[in-house]
């Protein structure tokens, strides 16, 4: 199949930086000086920075406005993803094979901005996309596919040859329902869920350094 376009989210797709999200929430609230209830990844792992921070208010009655609490949250993020925060092994084979043949590449993540084009930067990799969308910027989270279709207008290629390249099962399944070709990525915060995963997507990446041959 053609691949003129190609959408990406950064964590656990581009970066091996899902164990932070994994963190953060405990990190914050431990921060605000309250003991988190169990699980309080699977409550926020699908949600916007907005919409963890609304559920930290209604959740444990934290008297901040949401600003401040995304503000807390993207403080304690700002020093790890400056220093902890690396591309899966192998990714920008990939990035450079798409390059060569021409692929428009942009960012579509649930990831502040400023963080995503740092952490680009710093490791080699902004300069292969023309973009970084959010969540945030567009105002859905990726239960909706808004971030997707405003992606797919900036690139200008067809829906139909643009691929979105996910690691995030709702994510997968939200790109495919809006008529975008999908390529479901291995992360090992997924494992779970990884089967799902790969019989929803229309390609499958395992691991770049193998994998990255495919398009």
């Amino acid at each position: 199949m053609k691949i003129s376009g190609a959408i990406f989210d950064m964590d656990g797709t581009l970066t091996d930086s899902m164990w932070v999200w994994e963190e953060i929430g405990n990190r914050y609230l431990n921060s605000c000086g309250i003991d988190p209830k169990e699980n309080v990844w699977q409550r926020v792992k699908s949600m916007t920075m907005r919409q963890t921070a609304e559920f930290f208010i209604s959740e444990y009655g934290l008297k901040k406005t949401v600003a401040e609490i995304y503000s807390g949250i993207y403080s304690l993020l700002e020093p790890i993803y400056h220093d902890e925060v690396f591309p899966k092994k192998g990714v920008e084979l990939l990035l450079k094979r798409l390059k060569s043949q021409d692929v428009r590449m942009c960012v579509a993540t649930a990831t502040d901005y400023d963080l995503v084009k740092k952490v680009l930067e710093k490791n080699g990799l902004l300069h292969y996309f023309s973009e970084i969308f959010t969540c945030r910027i567009v105002g859905a989270g990726k239960e909706s596919p808004l971030i997707y279709e405003r992606a797919l207008e900036h690139l200008g290629t067809p829906k139909e040859e643009t691929f979105v390249f996910e690691d995030a099962f709702h994510a997968v399944k939200t790109a495919k329902e809006a008529g975008f070709t999908v390529v479901g990525v291995f992360d090992s915060s997924t494992t779970d869920v990884a089967a799902d995963i790969k019989a929803a997507a229309d390609y499958f990446i395992e691991d770049y350094r193998q994998d990255y041959q495919l398009f």
